[in-house]
């Protein structure tokens, strides 16, 4: 039984921050200007991106749940959704609002409606993915006729100055790239969520994006942690997480245990060559050619790692120009689960999709390298 998207939803809060009034929203870590803000910024090429924080008093707007029902009622008012037909609310995010309950039982609580399946997918980035994959197997298997899916992250409030503490010289001394690498993401994620409708057949009148196939896949059995929180990691690779650790909760908030950190070098050791494999065993087993894709909706998170990625994917003989690229990483920045959404939600409102149009999208994780692609094809 095939399976359709038939309308995005986005959700980007309040008025879009530019490069230089980051940390008038965000603070200074120890009221100093961060000496790798501008080195970051060149890199990610990003110009502008969201903060559910209010500028003025720094207070956070909006929960990860209500920023995800915010982008659901988009959808609905763009394709004539009544949420009463859903019978699955499937929600990804690397940033629920708590652990428990469920981001998807938070969201269903929010949204109303009736009673209805729901699903909510760990991870980073993928995590999104994740959920549409659950989403559309259940409606393939003829499950489920409509669902719901989601990405979203709400990542800014722990981004703000105070939730940094100060760095102690020993700590410094024993992990002095620690500094660097829990910055690193200040510069570089933004909030958002995103919508997906998906059902068992197209809707009259409106555009559809049949689902051909998904691929995910994890390389975590031979790579290790590169971006995590709630944990540190030891000098041997492994991480310790903050239940495990002797100290104290407010000292293992100053030792940067609640941050979320970025291995910089593992990132850029692994995250390119590990996609092209990911990506030529993918070509291999759908028989993919470049001149068959009209576009490429790729999740990237920084810039940088354009030019590497078209490399990469020609050395596998997917040569795909980068006119054929679609991507709002500049002016809607990195959203992690969110960012494959929104941006499918901008081409489908572009007026560029023609039918029979084929779209493959790509995300990546470097959470522990773990690798996603959807092939559509517009109806």
């Amino acid at each position: 039984m095939p399976a359709f998207i038939n309308g995005f939803g986005a959700c980007l809060p309040n008025k879009p921050v530019p490069n230089q009034q980051i940390e008038s929203v965000l603070g200074m870590v120890g009221q100093v200007a961060s000496p790798v803000r501008d080195v970051i910024l060149d890199r990610n090429g990003i110009k502008w991106r969201y903060y559910a924080i209010n500028p003025q008093s720094g207070k956070p707007t909006h929960t990860n749940a209500e920023l995800t029902c915010e982008a659901i009622r988009s959808l609905a008012a763009a394709s004539g959704l009544d949420v009463a037909e859903i019978d699955l609310l499937a929600c990804g995010t690397s940033s629920p609002d708590q652990a428990i309950p469920s981001h998807a039982a938070m969201v269903h609580g929010l949204l109303g409606g009736p009673p209805c399946e729901i699903v909510s997918t760990g991870g980073v980035c993928c995590s999104g993915m994740a959920a549409l994959k659950y989403a559309c197997a259940s409606v393939q298997a003829g499950l489920n006729r409509s669902a719901l899916v989601t990405g979203s992250e709400l990542i800014s409030p722990a981004l703000r100055a105070s939730q940094f503490g100060s760095l102690d010289e020993q700590t410094l001394q024993q992990n002095p790239y620690l500094s660097f690498s829990r910055e690193f993401l200040r510069f570089m994620l933004s909030d958002g969520a995103g919508a997906a409708l998906v059902e068992d057949r197209p809707r009259s009148g409106q555009l559809a994006l049949r689902i051909d196939w998904i691929e995910l896949r994890s390389y975590a059995n031979e790579l290790g942690p590169c971006m995590y929180s709630g944990a540190l990691k030891q000098s041997d690779g492994s991480l310790l997480s903050w239940r495990l650790a002797e100290d104290d909760p407010a000292t293992a908030f100053h030792k940067g245990y609640f941050n979320l950190c970025q291995d910089v070098q593992l990132l850029s050791e692994n995250i390119v060559p590990t996609a092209g494999r990911f990506f030529a065993d993918v070509r291999r087993r759908h028989g993919l050619e470049a001149q068959d894709v009209k576009w490429l909706v790729p999740h990237i998170s920084s810039m940088f790692f354009q030019q590497p990625l078209y490399e990469e994917m020609a050395k596998a003989g997917f040569d795909l120009p980068p006119e054929k690229w679609f991507l709002n990483l500049k002016y809607k920045g990195n959203t992690g689960a969110a960012s494959i959404f929104i941006m499918l939600h901008e081409l489908y409102r572009s007026g560029k999709l023609q039918p029979g149009d084929r779209i493959l999208c790509a995300v990546p994780e470097s959470a522990r390298f773990t690798y996603a692609c959807l092939h559509l094809t517009v109806q």
